[in-house]
């Protein structure tokens, strides 16, 4: 005996049943009362997922249950689909909020009489977190593009300060430009969480020296820089570089300078990160002296912009045939790699 057909209604809405598993929409009928008469696919949060017999404040918020009822008193009062968006907690403040989109329809019998209203509910927690990630990006975009740009002003007017000519604050201003897009590309490439230091000070080099390895020593600790320190550092290292191409020791092709960096763990004083720049300089090259490198922006930058940047402090002496640059950064502005 062949077993009895199903009615292809009911085939349909079966399939239509498991299809609805598979998604995050929820789909419920109230009645005239607003009493939930059938539910699918609810989601756990909402009365631990069966709300049948349920009016909407026993299983949602006070608010979004106010919103929700207002909605479907429209629809049963002859207005046409209602569309809103709700928020439900979950039992656990881990879990936070989850957010759904509502469409109300009335349900309308063959006689034109309504009988009650289907929901039907879209889970968009998803894209609600997604648009928060955003907007605290778009943010963090606009806060760091502002400092940015005040950086370059500073810069511009401190390099016109000390600028005699146009063609001399041009050539000047671009070196200036490129040491920080230099600076804010690794800023970039690690997801705004900064640079590392050593990677920054070989970065500067490059438009300069050759081979940056063999010209410039670095000893001491790979530290971590973030998104502030490192425009300021690598303004620092771009200063210290130029002068040095042009008067210093790396206008000799075998010349070497030495940059340390340190943590200062003294318990007598607070942590900081202590980095040092250090050359020889020939006496026969037009190396400025300690009083007229107080008159270079250069100096200005080195040893008054990129300290008070940091909150740190900074020296800058020439003395014995040697330069040597000692910045101090508190702890904060950097971490071990």
């Amino acid at each position: 005996m062949s077993a009895p057909k199903r009615d292809r209604g009911a085939e349909t809405a079966d399939g239509l049943l498991r299809a609805l598993r598979n998604t995050n929409v929820s789909v419920f009928h109230q009645d005239l009362a607003m009493r939930v008469s059938w539910a699918h696919n609810v989601p756990a949060s909402w009365n631990e997922g069966n709300i049948v017999g349920l009016v909407d404040s026993d299983f949602l918020p006070a608010e979004s249950a106010r919103i929700a009822s207002a909605a479907k008193q429209a629809v049963l009062a002859g207005e046409p689909q209602q569309r809103f968006e709700i928020h439900v907690d979950r039992r656990s403040a881990r879990e936070g909020e989850h957010w759904f989109d509502f469409w109300i329809d009335a349900d309308v019998s063959d006689t034109g009489e309504i009988r009650g209203t289907v929901a039907t509910a879209v889970e968009i927690t998803e894209q609600k977190q997604r648009e928060q990630t955003l907007r605290v990006l778009l943010r963090e975009v606009s806060h760091r593009s502002r400092n940015l740009l005040a950086i370059i002003q500073g810069i511009a007017n401190q390099t016109g300060r000390y600028s005699s000519n146009i063609d001399g604050f041009l050539l000047r201003f671009r070196g200036r430009l490129q040491s920080l897009a230099s600076s804010q590309d690794l800023v970039t490439s690690s997801n705004w969480r900064g640079a590392d230091l050593w990677e920054l000070i070989l970065g500067q080099a490059t438009r300069y020296v050759p081979v940056p390895r063999r010209s410039i020593r670095i000893e001491g600790e790979r530290l971590w820089l973030n998104p502030n320190a490192a425009l300021h550092v690598g303004l620092a290292m771009h200063e210290l570089i130029a002068n040095s191409v042009s008067y210093g020791a790396l206008s000799e092709p075998d010349a070497i300078v030495t940059v340390g960096a340190y943590q200062d763990r003294s318990p007598e004083r607070p942590p900081a990160l202590v980095l040092t720049w250090r050359e020889l300089v020939d006496a026969s090259h037009r190396g400025p002296d300690a009083a007229g490198m107080e008159k270079r922006f250069g100096s200005v930058a080195l040893e008054k912009i990129v300290p008070a940047s940091l909150n740190g402090t900074a020296s800058l002496v020439l003395e014995n045939g040697a330069l040597e640059y000692r910045l101090v950064i508190p702890a904060g502005s950097f971490e071990a790699v």
